[in-house]
């Protein structure tokens, strides 16, 4: 059985980690799915019905420890979090923009990404 590879796997760039980056993956706009059960203090409810992770007042994402730069809710971290795989094109992107100097990441990169 010849099993083809992944390309997105392929693309991960290992050499990168969140060690060594601001966590700007947390400061982007995360849209809640049905499926995603994170604590209801953690949920903003936009006037249409759409469900996004709160963000504190210095736009990152309330779940983050503002002491460690670490997610409070790894465990239950949503879908789309968990799929934004650290070195990937879309993790690189971020980064690149917020090292650049970009005032704010992308606000939709984590919608259905």
């Amino acid at each position: 059985m010849n099993i083809s590879p992944d390309p997105y796997a392929e693309s991960v760039n290992p050499s990168v980690s969140c060690s060594d980056c601001e966590a700007v993956c947390c400061r982007l706009t995360v849209v809640l799915m049905p499926d995603d059960q994170v604590p209801a203090w953690l949920i903003d409810r936009h006037t249409h019905g759409m469900e996004t992770l709160a963000k504190g007042e210095d736009g990152w994402c309330a779940a983050v420890d503002p002491n460690t730069s670490r997610c409070t809710i790894y465990d239950q971290r949503p879908a789309i979090c968990r799929k934004f795989t650290m070195g990937s094109p879309g993790c690189r992107d971020e980064r690149d923009r917020w090292f650049a100097g970009a005032a704010f990441p992308t606000p939709a990169v984590l919608i259905g990404y």
